[in-house]
């Protein structure tokens, strides 16, 4: 068992992750990253991507991680593979410990863990992933300028997805298993003003259905909820659009999270109930999730861990000179 000591203790690398590693690192604060299961966040398992800014081709999500990993320890990051397991957050310095059995301990703790898309465990759509099915429009819906797609859930994010597509299709179709929408109301009444969406009710995707080739997806096979029958709905592109898991079990009875998981943090920071402890990326934003997004809240989480660890360190000097 080794302990890997820091002042500012990241855990996940993706865009936040690593913006914040940027930035402490400059400041001097010899970051260390734990990278846990999933190293470069959801950007790895994303192909093209469009819109980040500084890039005027599209770049592929993987390479865009590999840079920002190799900045961040240009400027003296030291990145980890482990998974943390174990959280002691009631004393600094905070001690963490890894499924390797080492220990972390960092007098800031800047958690950048992310979210993930909730899917509908088909075989159908893991095979189809990035060949027509996606679970963030405003990340893709570019990509169907003109085409017909769907859109699969009933609630908030389903309904914001769908309006958000019609920016760029004219014919968008909202599938839903039930026969009423989770949404709110006034989003539903955007919805069903629309000219360009229509709604199944009462269907579930059984199947996305690849066309072979280069084709990609094609169609979706629903199955009526009420009936049992079976149809076929021609597609470009399919949306999963049923919410997102926020990586924060960890933390659960340690940070205050709100009603769906997500880390609680004060309005206009990134600051937790912990004293020390920030929150930056997808795990304490449910609204927009982008990686720019992350990028921005990691850069604030450093900045804030930095000010918290100057502000402690001056309370201390004066303590000792009294």
């Amino acid at each position: 068992m080794t302990t890997h000591t820091t002042r500012m203790l990241i855990l996940g690398s993706g865009p936040a992750g690593l913006s914040a590693a940027i930035y402490g690192a400059r400041a001097g604060m010899k970051p260390i990253v734990v990278q846990g299961i999933q190293p470069g966040g959801q950007l790895t398992t994303t192909t093209d991507v469009e819109n980040y800014p500084g890039f005027k081709d599209v770049i592929q999500g993987p390479w865009l991680m590999e840079q920002m990993q190799a900045q961040a320890e240009h400027v003296g990051t030291t990145m980890m593979w482990d998974t943390i397991v174990g959280v002691d957050l009631t004393r600094r310095p905070f001690r963490l410990t890894g499924d390797s059995g080492d220990v972390y301990e960092g007098d800031t703790l800047v958690i950048a863990t992310g979210a993930q898309a909730k899917w509908l465990g088909i075989d159908s759509e893991e095979a189809m992933k990035g060949k027509g099915v996606s679970a963030c429009a405003t990340c893709d819906g570019f990509f169907y300028r003109g085409k017909k797609v769907a859109v699969i859930g009933g609630g908030n994010t389903a309904v914001e997805e769908a309006l958000y597509l019609t920016n760029h299709s004219d014919d968008v179709t909202l599938i839903h298993r039930r026969d009423s929408f989770r949404a709110e109301k006034i989003l539903q009444d955007r919805l069903f003003a629309h000219p360009n969406v229509t709604v199944i009710w009462n269907a579930e995707v059984r199947e996305f259905i690849d066309g072979g080739g280069n084709a990609g997806l094609v169609a979706l096979d629903l199955r009526d909820t009420v009936t049992g029958e079976h149809r076929r709905l021609e597609v470009d592109g399919g949306f999963v659009a049923i919410g997102h898991h926020p990586a924060t079990e960890l933390f659960r009875g340690h940070l205050d999270l709100d009603a769906d998981g997500y880390v609680k943090v004060e309005i206009g920071s990134t600051r937790t109930s912990v004293d020390g402890v920030f929150a930056c990326g997808d795990v304490q934003d449910k609204i927009y999730r982008q990686a720019v997004t992350a990028a921005g809240t990691g850069c604030m989480a450093a900045l804030d861990a930095e000010r918290f660890i100057a502000t402690a360190e001056f309370a201390e000097l004066a303590e000792a000179a009294e």
